[in-house]
């Protein structure tokens, strides 16, 4: 009987407070940092168990090795959450709701948004810290401009829908950085490195290109809509997919350019 009062207790104060509507957004964030401190903490302890080559590694190559698995880790939950909500989920829906799309929210929606500001937030602190082993200023840009439109989109509700159309390109990042891993173990020449260059950049142009199309289409045939949202967000759902969009076709130009190099050294 004492552990079933427990257990009510324990349900009871994670649905009271928790996941009530006004505490989500900072519960979220402190989950979404704690998490990527426990995937590096445990990257790094299964590497030192069971990659030989891990030890060998410069420090700042094992912090860049457990780094990625954060950004990989992330990249899953959050490309996952984000085709769920788009593509299946009705939360969206122009005829489910009678509030306007760029309105609609729900408590998951706005903890897996929070989840992805704490990711945001602790690469972001990585990557400066680091400073320019992790990334360079694009990378510093890129993340303070998601950090900025998902937070806004977290605390205020609106423009969610765009924000997880944005964050499906996420699904990237796990080929980007398994690209690094085969780099770093000295597998270059192998026949996975080569597959993976392929499927990264088919995925590219759907995740990064195609999907930016479909996005501003959305924004267009939505833009009485749009207008109604306050000056601050509706220049984030503007301006930002907008930057990033440019910055896209500039890695998708040095991808190709990669994959070119590939080819050439296997003839």
């Amino acid at each position: 009987m004492e552990i079933k009062s427990y257990q009510n207790q324990a349900e009871l104060f994670v649905k009271e407070y928790l996941l009530s509507d006004s505490v989500i957004p900072y519960t979220s964030v402190i989950c979404g940092i704690c998490a990527c401190m426990m995937v590096y903490d445990l990257t790094q302890l299964f590497c030192n168990l069971y990659f030989k080559s891990y030890p060998n590694l410069s420090k700042i190559k094992q912090i860049e090795w457990c780094n990625r698995s954060i950004s990989t880790f992330h990249a899953i939950f959050i490309a996952t959450m984000s085709l769920y909500f788009v593509f299946w989920s009705e939360l969206y829906s122009d005829h489910q709701y009678a509030d306007l799309v760029v309105f609609q929210s729900s408590a998951l929606s706005t903890f897996t948004l929070g989840v992805s500001v704490g990711y945001f937030l602790a690469d972001l602190g990585m990557i400066i810290w680091f400073y320019p082993f992790l990334g360079g200023m694009e990378y510093v840009l890129h993340h303070l401009l998601s950090l900025a439109a998902v937070a806004y989109s977290m605390l205020t509700g609106e423009g969610q829908l765009y924000t997880f159309m944005v964050l499906i390109s996420e699904t990237t990042t796990p080929g980007v950085n398994l690209r690094w891993y085969l780099d770093t173990a000295g597998m270059k020449t192998s026949k996975a490195y080569l597959i993976n260059g392929v499927v990264m950049f088919v995925t590219w142009l759907v995740a990064r290109i195609l999907l930016f199309v479909y996005l501003f289409y959305h924004i267009y045939l939505h833009y009485d809509q749009v207008k109604q949202v306050n000056t601050y967000g509706r220049l984030l759902i503007l301006i930002v997919p907008v930057v990033l969009s440019v910055m896209n076709l500039t890695w998708f130009g040095k991808i190709i350019k990669g994959m070119r190099k590939t080819l050439a050294k296997r003839q």
